[in-house]
């Protein structure tokens, strides 16, 4: 492990939990527990598994001048998404656009009452910030919140763990965004994750971090879960990953992503455009895209991974498309994967081929997700 990696607050528990650690986005993070991936997924879906997702940026924003509202309107002008109109204590996803209309980073915004909560992926943190604050340092004030840890809770059972140490979890919606007491320490916390499950995010001050993970342990209901299943799980969800499934070449119609651009940033809505990329994005919502993304089942047990090129033809002389992420999926019980494909092959239920070790396995077009969410509506 290079000396170079970032650690999380809890790295002293994962390495006493036994997890078997891996790189990842500059950091030292664990891939499994000795369970092992599978039993990890499984668990995961059936009762309730705890992530470390402190690499996460958590940042705070508050406007210069002004009111809330004007913050969240100098936003709109980098995510194409109704921020203005979020209520309080609410979230939505959203995703930072470029000139060509792809997406530089996927993210959650939560209105936490005079402040917005925004949560950006490890990779580009320090580029999303450096962004918003050359964009829009003079309406709004960025404060990177370094010192927290942000922990998942995910699975059926969650609601029921993290009650006992927050009563108000319980009565939380999804994408509900609060600040409230666990097991004693101000947090905030979000009904949301990354798995398709019901469950929650919690964002702690680092020296209790390891305090609070310790308490949701000590449940027999909880596992510790790494990456691996965290992966296979958002992957049967049909939940993107940024680098993989979503870069700055992919825009939000071609990834299948518009149900997130509320009406009024859409063509003819109160607040359309005013974003980077916003004619490209809008005339793809009008006039359709040459490539989408799409649900992918391979026939067997062999997964068909990212990179996997796709024909249309058993004889492979005709490309269609890419796989940009696939796994062997537990809860299902078979290969699943997700790609982009040209439109004219996307309907469900196409048959495509995969080139796999010098063959060409057949590849069928599947809706997502690939099992029903659980989310607490």
């Amino acid at each position: 492990m290079s000396d170079a990696l970032l650690l999380t607050p809890l790295n002293a528990l994962h390495l006493e939990l036994g997890a078997r650690m891996v790189p990842f986005a500059g950091y030292s993070m664990p891939l499994q527990y000795p369970a092992g991936l599978m039993a990890e997924h499984l668990h995961t879906r059936g009762k309730a598994g705890l992530f470390d997702v402190s690499h996460m940026g958590q940042l705070r924003v508050t406007p210069r001048t002004g009111t809330l509202e004007d913050a969240a309107l100098a936003l709109e002008s980098l995510i194409p998404v109704d921020l203005a109109g979020l209520g309080a204590n609410r979230q939505r996803y959203g995703f930072l656009t470029n000139e060509k209309g792809g997406i530089r980073d996927d993210l959650m915004v939560a209105n936490m009452g005079d402040w917005l909560f925004v949560v950006v992926n490890a990779s580009c943190k320090e580029a999303d910030t450096a962004l918003m604050q050359a964009a829009l340092g003079d309406r709004i004030v960025i404060e990177p919140q370094a010192d927290r840890a942000l922990l998942a809770l995910q699975g059926p059972e969650a609601v029921h763990v993290l009650a006992d140490l927050c009563p108000q979890a319980e009565a939380m919606r999804f994408m509900d965004a609060i600040e409230a007491d666990v097991d004693g320490v101000r947090c905030t916390v979000t009904r949301s994750g990354y798995t398709g499950e019901d469950g929650f995010e919690i964002g702690i001050p680092a020296e209790h971090a390891e305090q609070i993970a310790r308490a949701l342990l000590a449940d027999e209901r909880v596992l510790p879960i790494g990456l691996g299943a965290r992966d296979s799980l958002r992957l049967e969800a049909g939940l993107c990953l940024y680098g993989n499934d979503l870069d700055e070449t992919t825009t939000p119609v071609e990834a299948a992503l518009t149900w997130a651009m509320q009406k009024s940033r859409r063509e003819g809505g109160a607040r359309a455009g005013g974003y980077p990329g916003a004619e490209i994005i809008m005339a793809q919502a009008r006039d359709g895209v040459s490539r989408l993304r799409v649900g992918l089942a391979a026939e067997g047990r062999a997964p068909v991974r990212g990179g996997t090129e796709l024909f249309a033809d058993a004889e492979g002389t005709q490309k269609v498309g890419v796989v940009t992420s696939g796994a062997f999926g537990p809860s299902v019980s078979a290969p699943v994967a997700m790609g982009y494909v040209a439109t004219g092959h996307s309907a469900i239920g196409t048959v495509l081929y995969g080139a796999l070790r010098g063959k060409f396995v057949p590849v069928q077009v599947r809706a997502l997700p690939f099992v029903p969410p659980g989310f607490k509506r």
